[in-house]
C-alpha cells in the first residue's frame, strides 16, 4: 500500500507562499494574545486564564510547525527549516536538534518491539509487565496514569526536564549543545521581557499557556499510537508501512481543532511520508481513497477511552488495559 501511494508523494511537497501565511497567520495572533495576557495580568487576570486557553492552541500549531522544519516538509531548504526550527523552539521550549534526533528515531522504529525507548510513550507487553516484580509495576501503573502522564508529566517535562541533559543527552555531544544552547537564548528571551515588566507578569503570563499547550500536545501524540488495534511487532516481523498505516491513528478532530493542531490527527498519512507538509495532509489523504480501508479513525469521544490501554497482548495482538489482565497476574 506505501509503495503503491509513493509516487503521489512528490506532488504535496512544501509551498513557500502557503508556509509562509501558515506561519505569519499563526505567529501573529499568538504574539498578540501574548501582549494583551500580559496587560490584563495585572488586576484582571480571570482574562490571562481565559485568553490562555487560545493562545495555548496557537502554541500547539506552532510545534506543529516546528515538528515539518525537523522532518525538512515545511520549506523546500533544509537551511530554512532548521532556522525556523530554531526561532520557534523557543517559544515551545523544545531543544530543536534533540528533539529533532529523537523524533526521527520514532518514525523509523513506530511499533518495533525491539527498537522502543526513545521518541514514545513507554509500554510494556502483558508479558513483560507480569514477570515484573511489585516496585516495577507500581512505577509502571503510575507513568501511564493520565494524572501523572498528562497533568504532571507533559508540563514538568516541557518546562523542566527537557533543560536538562541527562542519560542519553548528556553523553551525545550535539544533543548535550542543542539543550544548553537553548537554555542559554531562553535566559536572554525570557530575561528581558521580565527586567522590563517584572518576573511575576512574563511568568503568570506564559506559564498557563505553556502547561496547556503540554496537555494538548500530550494527548494527542498519546492518541496517535496508543489505541486498541494498533501495531507492534519484534524486529524480525516488523514493516515500516504496516507500522505507518495500522500504527498511527487517524484521529477525526472537529475542523476547529484540526486547524489549531495542524492536521496532526492524520497521523497515519504523516507517518506514511513525513516529507508532506501538515497544510496538505488533507488533500493527500482526499486523492487516496484506499487509505480510508485501512486507516484507524478515532473521534474526539472515542479517544477518551484509549487512556485505560497500558499494555501490549502479544498473544491477542492488541492493547489492552490492567482490568483486562487475570485478577492473580494484576
Amino acid at each position: 500500500m506505501g509503495q503503491s501511494l509513493s509516487p503521489r508523494f512528490k506532488a504535496y511537497g512544501a509551498d513557500l507562499k502557503r508556509s509562509l501565511f501558515q506561519v505569519i497567520t499563526t505567529a501573529t495572533p499568538f504574539v498578540a494574545l501574548l501582549v494583551i495576557m500580559a496587560m490584563a495580568s495585572d488586576g484582571r487576570y480571570w482574562l490571562t486564564l481565559l485568553l490562555a486557553i487560545p493562545t495555548a492552541g496557537l502554541l500547539v500549531r506552532l510545534f506543529i510547525i516546528q515538528h515539518d522544519c525537523g522532518h525538512g516538509s515545511f520549506f523546500k531548504s533544509r537551511a530554512a527549516n532548521d532556522l525556523l526550527g530554531r526561532v520557534l523552539c523557543v517559544l515551545t521550549l523544545t531543544p530543536y536538534g534533540n528533539w529533532k534526533q529523537g523524533h526521527a528515531i520514532h518514525h523509523a522504529a513506530n511499533g518495533n518491539l525491539d527498537r522502543r525507548g526513545r521518541g514514545d510513550v513507554d509500554t510494556l507487553t502483558v508479558a513483560e509487565y507480569q514477570a515484573s516484580g511489585p516496585l516495577k509495576r507500581f512505577g509502571y501503573r503510575l507513568y501511564r496514569s493520565p494524572f501523572v502522564m498528562v497533568l504532571l508529566g507533559a508540563p514538568i517535562n516541557f518546562i523542566l526536564l527537557q533543560r536538562l541533559p541527562t542519560g542519553r543527552a548528556f553523553r551525545e555531544r550535539d544533543a548535550r549543545r542543542s539543550i544548553m544552547s537553548l537554555n542559554l537564548v531562553l535566559v536572554v528571551a525570557f530575561g528581558l521581557p521580565m527586567a522590563f515588566i517584572g518576573v511575576v507578569p512574563v511568568l503568570a503570563t506564559y506559564l498557563p499557556v505553556m502547561v496547556i499547550a503540554s496537555w494538548i500536545g500530550n494527548w494527542l501524540f498519546y492518541v496517535q499510537h496508543q489505541f486498541e488495534d494498533t501495531y507492534w511487532d519484534q524486529e524480525r516481523d516488523w514493516d515500516f508501512h504496516t507500522a505507518a498505516l495500522s500504527g498511527s491513528s487517524y484521529f477525526k478532530l472537529p475542523p476547529i481543532l484540526q486547524w489549531f493542531s495542524g492536521n496532526i490527527g492524520l497521523h497515519h498519512v504523516h507517518h506514511l511520508c513525513s516529507r508532506i507538509p501538515n497544510y496538505r495532509l488533507q488533500a493527500f489523504l482526499d486523492t487516496a481513497p484506499e487509505l480510508q480501508l485501512i486507516e484507524k479513525r478515532i473521534s474526539l469521544r472515542e479517544s477518551l477511552k484509549c487512556w485505560r490501554l497500558t499494555l501490549w497482548d502479544e498473544q491477542r495482538r492488541l492493547l489492552v488495559g490492567f482490568r483486562d489482565l487475570k485478577p492473580q497476574n494484576s
